[in-house]
């Protein structure tokens, strides 16, 4: 199926590592222009460079979305590059602090900054772009967290945040012709990701974890996530706008911790 991707411009915020690279290199396949941003100057100058190996004409800047402007630097800055934008995945996000107990109010503010926060200024800054483009497409990768209650309430509020912000912006941009939705995923196995290290440093939790709340016996992989972002940019899936689409393989419990 031709995505009709080439020569789009697609941004993606914490596109250096995990699924966010998974993301970009997918669109990179599928022929689009890609930003790129991420903290590590490392992890992004070799995403960056495993890009243009792909043959993708490719932005990437230093960013931190927490720090106020950073973000919008980012899209501007992209913008000027390449001359607009088409597409957006709002795709940082990560939780700061304990379970209640243990955890500050500023802990529940950087962390509703790091995922809710910047994928609204992400947004932001990209619709007058997006509309002088006679419009675009927004993903916001969320979690099944912001569904399923897990530790760390601070994250599976935020995220249940970003579910809701597809939802109201969706109706909100519209009639500029820009579209936002939703992707949860659950349980994603990738290199130096959290599951990677949780299974190293409990191997028998982790087992007992996978064959209790995965039904496949198997966590889910950044490329079946990037798939389906992927197809929710494109004009393929045109009617779909304010969704948030599951990709979990019909996992139960978000949380190894068994509540």
């Amino acid at each position: 199926m031709d995505l009709h991707l080439g020569g789009k411009v697609a941004l993606v915020t914490g596109g250096s590592r995990g699924i966010g690279r998974a993301i970009a290199s997918r669109l990179a396949a599928e022929g689009a222009r890609i930003g790129i941003c991420g903290r590590d100057s490392e992890a992004l100058t070799q995403a960056t460079a495993d890009l243009h190996l792909a043959d993708s004409d490719v932005f990437s800047l230093k960013t931190d979305v927490t720090r106020p402007g950073d973000v919008e630097r980012f899209v501007d800055a992209a913008a000027e590059y390449f001359g607009g934008v088409d597409l957006l995945v709002a795709n940082v996000g990560g939780t700061v602090g304990g379970d209640l107990l243990d955890s500050t109010p500023q802990d529940w503010a950087q962390t509703f900054e790091l995922n809710a926060g910047h994928a609204v200024r992400a947004i932001r800054t990209a619709v007058p772009h997006l509309k002088r483009n006679g419009g675009g497409s927004v993903v916001i990768v969320s979690s099944i967290t912001g569904s399923k209650p897990s530790p760390r309430a601070q994250y599976g509020a935020a995220k249940a945040a970003e579910i809701y912000l597809a939802a109201a912006f969706a109706r909100e941009l519209a009639p500029f012709n820009v579209r936002v939705n939703a992707v949860s995923p659950g349980s994603i196995l990738f290199p130096g990701g959290g599951w990677e290290n949780y299974a190293r440093q409990h191997p028998e939790d982790f087992e007992t974890f996978v064959q209790r709340d995965l039904p496949a016996h198997r966590l889910g992989t950044a490329e079946e996530v990037a798939d389906v972002v992927t197809f929710l940019l494109s004009d393929r899936a045109s009617w779909v706008n304010g969704a948030d689409i599951a990709v979990d393989g019909a996992q139960g419990r978000p949380s190894a911790r068994g509540y």
